[in-house]
């Protein structure tokens, strides 16, 4: 059976756990109406999408 040699320290056991947090996934506004919409997405509140109106509104 594994049982560890000393025991591990709470900095040690908290940094194994730094990969598990949230992340802000990337906001820009909106070239029409400057909204902030995700990249690479149509905007929700006008339906615009490079330029180019994608859904009318």
């Amino acid at each position: 059976m594994a049982v560890p040699k000393s025991r591990t320290s709470k900095k040690v056991k908290n940094q194994r756990r730094t990969h598990k947090k949230l992340h802000v996934p990337g906001m820009v506004e909106c070239s029409n109406c400057g909204e902030l919409t995700k990249s690479h997405h149509v905007c929700k509140s006008c339906g615009h999408y490079d330029g180019k109106e994608v859904v009318s509104k």
